[in-house]
C-alpha cells in the first residue's frame, strides 16, 4: 500500500542525454508548457550536425542559432577567407557541428570546419561504397605516388593508379584537379586510398562503347595520333584505338611513320576494316587520296626509258620512285652485265636520278621490274670481239676461291681460270698455294659465251701437256729412278718426274706374298723400278719394283762362271754334266715363269685403277 502513497512520475526524454521527470498530479497546464518547450527548443548532441542561422558577427566569434536552448557560437578564422573577410552575414544559413556544451555558462562551441570534415567523410563513405567518383586536387608527390585532396581529406593514390599508361613526366600531374575513384576507406584509421586511373577506364570503356555502337566500313571519321610505332600509327577515334598501318598511310614509299605524323596530331581517316566482334579497326589515310596506279601501265609501257629517283637500296636491289606513289624494283641481277656478286649500295646512292627500262608490270600486285643495265652497252659482246678464243692476255688476279682465279681484263667481266686449267701436272688442294691476289698472269682465251655469259681462261694451255710425251719417255721394259708419294693398301704411288706418278701394285712389289706395302717402302723412299705398261690416256703407268730386281737380259752372259776342273775329270764329260744341268734349270725356270704370268694375269684384273692424276 506503501507505492500507492508514492507520488506517479513519468520520463519525458527531450535528447539523448537530457530527462525531465514531471510530478501528474502538478497538473495539466505544466506538462503542455514543458512539451511544447522541448519541441522549440530540442537538444543537440554533442559530435551533431545541425544547420543554423547566423545571428551576429562578432570579434572573435560568429553566433549560429541551432534551434537550441542558447545559441552557439563558431570561431571567426573558421568563416575568414583567404582575403581575411569574413564570408558569412547575419541571416545566412550554414552548417555547423556541435563540439562542446557548456550549459551551465549557457554556451555551445560550434564548429563549421568539423561540420565539413564530417560531412565528406560521410561522402567518401558513400561513394566507397557505391563506387562514385569523387573531386579532388593532386597536391603533392610522394615515395611511391600522389597526395590527392579531397576537400578536406588527404587520400593517397599509388603512382599505377594515376594513369592508363605509365606517366613519363610524374611531377607534371602535381596540381591537376580531377576525379577519383575511391578504392580503400577506413575511417576509423583515417586511411583513404584513390585512383584516377579507374575513372578513365570507366570514361574510356562508355567511350569505346558509344564509337563501337556508331562506326561503320567506308566512313571517314575524325582521329587523333596516339603512338607511333615502326608498322604504323594508332589512332584514338573516340575511346577506341585503330591501326593505321604504314602501307595505308601515303601512296608513296615512307620508311617511318614519323616522316608524316606526329603524336598528337589531328586528322580524318578513312575506316577500311572493321571487326565488331574483336573491336579492331583498321584506318586508312591515302585511300582519301586519287589511286595513282591507274593507268599506270599506260603511263609506262613496257620497254620504255624512264627516269626516277632511288628511295630505298636494299641486299637484293634498288626502289626508284618514277612519281609520288609509283616505284618500280631494279633488282641486282639487273644492275650491272657483270656475273660476278655485287651489292646494290655499290651501283646507286639513296637519292641518286637515275635511267632505267620499263622491264614487266604487275597491275594487279603493283609491281614494276626495271633494269639499269638494259640501257648499258652490253659489255659481253665487246669482250667476245676484243678477247677472241686463242689469244694470249695478261691481268692481274682479283679474286681466288676453291674452284678457281677471277683474272680482271675489264672493269665488267672478269675472266675464270678454273682449277682444272691452271696446271697439267701440279698438285695442289686450293688455288691460294700457287698464287695470291694482285699477281699478273699470263692466260689463253679457252671460251667466250655472251649468252651464257661465260669468260674461260687457261693457264696450262700456254705449255705442252707433259703426258703427250710418256709414252715416249717411259717405255715398258725401261727401268728408271722413282721415288715413293703414297702408300696405299693395294700398292705404292711413285713420281718418276714431277706430276707423273705410276703405281707399283702389292703384287709387283715382291716375289714374297706381302700384307701391307709398308712392310718393304717407305714414302719417300727412292726405287729402281720397271715399266710394265703406260696409257696416256687414262694418265696411267704401271710399274714393278720385284721386276726391276731381276737381272737384265744382257747381264746374264756377264754372270756365266766356266766349270771348274778338279784336274781328275775328263774335261768333255764335266761340260756335258754342266749343260744338262743349266738345260734343267731353264726348264724349270720356264715352267715357273708360266705358272707366275696365271698369277699376274688374275691378279690384275682384280687391281683398282688409280685415279687421274693431274
Amino acid at each position: 500500500m506503501e507505492e500507492e502513497k508514492k507520488p506517479q512520475t513519468q520520463e519525458v526524454k527531450t535528447g539523448e542525454k537530457e530527462e525531465k521527470k514531471v510530478e501528474l498530479g502538478q497538473g495539466q497546464e505544466n506538462f503542455s508548457t514543458l512539451f511544447e518547450e522541448s519541441v522549440q527548443h530540442r537538444h543537440i548532441d554533442e559530435g551533431e550536425i545541425v544547420k543554423g542561422v547566423v545571428v551576429s558577427v562578432e570579434k572573435d566569434y560568429v553566433m549560429v542559432d541551432i534551434g537550441d536552448k542558447c545559441e552557439g557560437q563558431v570561431p571567426v578564422e573558421e568563416l575568414k577567407e583567404g582575403s581575411g573577410e569574413i564570408s558569412v552575414k547575419p541571416g545566412e544559413e550554414i552548417e555547423v557541428l556541435v563540439e562542446e556544451r557548456q550549459e551551465e555558462q549557457g554556451i555551445i562551441f560550434l564548429s563549421k570546419a568539423k561540420a565539413e570534415k564530417k560531412r565528406l567523410w560521410e561522402v567518401l563513405d558513400q561513394a566507397y561504397h557505391q563506387q562514385q567518383a569523387v573531386k579532388g586536387k593532386i597536391i603533392e608527390r610522394v615515395k611511391g605516388g600522389y597526395k590527392v585532396d579531397l576537400g578536406g581529406v588527404i587520400a593517397f593514390m599509388p603512382g599505377s593508379q594515376a594513369d592508363l599508361r605509365p606517366v613519363r613526366e610524374p611531377d607534371k600531374l602535381v596540381g591537376k584537379e580531377d576525379y577519383f575513384q575511391v578504392v580503400k576507406f577506413n575511417r576509423r584509421r583515417l586511411n583513404v586510398v584513390v585512383s584516377r586511373r579507374a575513372v578513365l577506364e570507366k570514361k574510356l570503356k562508355d567511350l569505346r562503347e558509344q564509337t563501337l555502337t556508331g562506326i561503320e566500313e567506308g566512313m571517314i571519321i575524325k582521329g587523333k595520333v596516339k603512338n607511333l610505332t615502326e608498322y604504323g600509327a594508332f589512332i584514338d577515334i573516340g575511346g577506341l584505338d585503330g591501326l593505321l598501318h604504314i602501307t595505308d598511310m601515303s601512296w608513296r614509299r615512307i620508311n617511318h611513320p614519323s616522316e608524316i605524323l606526329s603524336v598528337g596530331d589531328e586528322l580524318e581517316v578513312k575506316v577500311a576494316k572493321f571487326d565488331r566482334a574483336r573491336a579492331r579497326v583498321s584506318l586508312s589515310l591515302k585511300d582519301l587520296e586519287p589511286d595513282p596506279w591507274m593507268n599506270v601501265d599506260k603511263r609506262y609501257p613496257v620497254g620504255t626509258i624512264v627516269k626516277g629517283k632511288v628511295t630505298n637500296v636494299t641486299d637484293y636491289g634498288a626502289f626508284v620512285e618514277l612519281e609520288p606513289g609509283v616505284e618500280g624494283l631494279v633488282h641486282v641481277s639487273e644492275m650491272s652485265w657483270s656475273k660476278k656478286r655485287i651489292s646494290a649500295s655499290d651501283i646507286v646512292k639513296m637519292g641518286q636520278m637515275v635511267e632505267a627500262r620499263v622491264l614487266s608490270i604487275d597491275l594487279v600486285n603493283r609491281k614494276i621490274n626495271l633494269g639499269i643495265k638494259q640501257v648499258l652497252p652490253n659489255p659481253w659482246e665487246i669482250i667476245a670481239q676484243k678477247y677472241p678464243v686463242g689469244a694470249k692476255v695478261r691481268g692481274k688476279i682479283k679474286n681466288i676461291t676453291n674452284f678457281g682465279i677471277f683474272i680482271g681484263l675489264d672493269e665488267e667481266i672478269d675472266g675464270l681460270v678454273h682449277i682444272s686449267d691452271i696446271s697439267w701436272v701440279k698438285k695442289f688442294r686450293h688455288p691460294k698455294e700457287l698464287f695470291k691476289k694482285g699477281d699478273e698472269v699470263e692466260c689463253l682465251v679457252r671460251e667466250v659465251d655472251p649468252e651464257r655469259k661465260r669468260f674461260g681462261l687457261s693457264i696450262k694451255d700456254l705449255q705442252t701437256d707433259p703426258w703427250s710425251q710418256v709414252p715416249e719417255k717411259y717405255r715398258p721394259g725401261k727401268r728408271v729412278m722413282a721415288k715413293v708419294v703414297s702408300i696405299t693398301d693395294f700398292g705404292v704411288f711413285a713420281e718418276l718426274e714431277e706430276g707423273i706418278e705410276g703405281l707399283i701394285h702389292i703384287s709387283e712389289l715382291s716375289d714374297k706374298q706381302i700384307k701391307d706395302p709398308k712392310e718393304l717402302v717407305q714414302s719417300g723412299q727412292e726405287l729402281k723400278v720397271e715399266i710394265l705398261s703406260v696409257d696416256a690416256e687414262e694418265r696411267r703407268i704401271r710399274l714393278s719394283l720385284k721386276a726391276a730386281e731381276q737381272p737384265e737380259p744382257e747381264q746374264k752372259a756377264e754372270q756365266y762362271q766356266p766349270p771348274e776342273w778338279d784336274g781328275t775329270s775328263k774335261l768333255g764329260e764335266i761340260i756335258q754334266k754342266k749343260l744338262a744341268e743349266a738345260k734343267g734349270k731353264e726348264l724349270f725356270a720356264n715352267d715357273a715363269l708360266e705358272k707366275k704370268s696365271s698369277v699376274e694375269t688374275n691378279s690384275r684384273r682384280d687391281e683398282p685403277k688409280p685415279e687421274n692424276k693431274k
